[in-house]
């Protein structure tokens, strides 16, 4: 049985990868009926409830995996980015900094970390945050980038607008991209620099239409403002109206 358990464990996690949660969630439970002291079946379990939304079930289950393995630090963060996608940073951050008791050197639980301190509306230690990630990781492209969008906010233009131009060295991602887009256009708003850059951002990345999934990238209103600004450029109508077309509808929900 044990074995087996850990068969149907295994089988469970290969159907995550393959994005086909809801049979990963029926396999790890009968998984977990076999050998219910399996962290790993049940940390199976909790991720594949995350990402079918199931967010309470999945915040139990990663509970139970931290239970039976305290030590393995994966599992704190694990929790602590379920509780950052339900907008508790103060929950997050308690986990993010038992994890890092036991790997002090994880550059990703950093990110997390700033992430919790912009929900918190703390800038400068949510810049702390990322500096630390990216001094661990200096090409760890997310973080930097949001180095950008706090700086930014704390109207520090110029150092945002260079930190993104790095961003754009190691990644051509469209957050960025229109990120830098915007403060360019703040900063002269008739270069053309600024257009084609929206327009290739928009382009990989719809989305960024929509100042709801803007808010979700945890972008301030400073940014967001700037960048409705340049996105009302005429020689940019024909771009953003594709991208109202080609966007997830749901980005435009109002809270």
């Amino acid at each position: 049985l044990q074995e087996t358990a850990i068969s149907i464990g295994k089988t469970a996690a290969h159907l995550l990868q393959v994005d086909q949660s809801e049979e990963a969630i029926r396999l790890a439970k009968l998984a977990i009926r076999l050998k219910p002291k399996d962290y790993r079946i049940w940390s199976i379990l909790g991720e594949a409830q995350r990402r079918k939304g199931l967010l309470s079930n999945a915040s139990k289950s990663l509970a139970k995996a931290r239970e039976l393995n305290p030590a393995k630090s994966s599992l704190w963060f694990a929790e602590a980015t379920l509780h950052l996608q339900t907008r508790e940073p103060k929950k997050a951050i308690k986990l993010i900094r038992e994890g890092l008791q036991r790997d002090p050197l994880n550059a990703v639980a950093y990110f997390q970390l700033g992430n919790a301190r912009i929900m918190q509306t703390k800038p400068l230690l949510a810049l702390n945050s990322f500096e630390k990630a990216t001094e661990l990781k200096p090409i760890f492209w997310e973080a930097l980038n949001n180095q950008g969008i706090v700086l930014y906010e704390i109207n520090k233009t110029k150092k945002a607008i260079n930190i993104w131009k790095k961003v754009l060295e190691i990644e051509r991602n469209a957050e960025p991209m229109l990120a830098l887009a915007a403060a360019l256009n703040e900063v002269n708003p008739k270069n053309t620099e600024s257009i084609e850059l929206a327009k290739e951002a928009l382009k990989k990345d719809p989305n960024y239409i929509s100042p709801y999934h803007q808010e979700e990238q945890l972008w301030g209103k400073k940014l967001q403002k700037a960048a409705k600004q340049l996105l009302e450029r005429p020689e940019l109508a024909s771009a953003t109206e594709q991208a109202l077309a080609n966007s997830d509808v749901k980005m435009f929900q109002t809270k």
